[in-house]
């Protein structure tokens, strides 16, 4: 009974339509700051170094350097105050957790790009919605007021 309730409030604050990006990947997390009665949003950019946990108790930890000085800053995954992450490089690696970077310094930190630039979590879930609502459009009977005959016109 109580595991069941448990499910049902975990339920309701996971996102249905999570970020997508992996360890590596250099990131821009848009947050939202509330500073008393003004919001406004603060973009983070900077490398993922790990991500842990499982269901709404996930996170993801990302690095950036800021005046010589290495900013770490772990973020809620299905946070209400988490409005984007948007991928804006993929870094190849052979590792879950990316630790040893915190020793690096320079160019000692960047990793083996993979390839193109892939989409923001908000674009993919708009793009997905769209061709879903197309496919239930196109999968709905017309429901015109002629039936429409399948029968081909004889030619004179």
């Amino acid at each position: 009974m109580s595991q069941e309730l448990l499910n049902k409030a975990v339920a309701a604050s996971v996102k249905d339509n999570p970020p997508e990006f992996r360890v590596g990947d250099t990131v821009n997390v848009s947050v939202r700051i509330v500073e008393g009665e003004k919001e406004r949003t603060q973009v983070f950019r900077g490398t993922v170094i790990a991500r842990k946990g499982g269901g709404v108790a996930e996170t993801f930890t990302v690095r950036r350097i800021v005046n010589n000085e290495g900013v770490e800053r772990i973020f809620p995954l299905h946070s209400p105050s988490l409005i984007d992450v948007e991928v804006v490089r993929s870094g190849q690696t052979r590792r879950a957790k990316l630790y040893y970077l915190r020793d690096r310094v320079g160019k000692a930190t960047r990793l083996r790009d993979i390839g193109p630039v892939s989409k923001s979590a908000r674009q993919v879930a708009e793009e997905t919605s769209k061709i879903e609502e197309e496919t239930q459009a196109a999968d709905e009977p017309q429901t015109d007021s002629e039936p429409v005959s399948e029968e081909k016109p004889e030619k004179e």
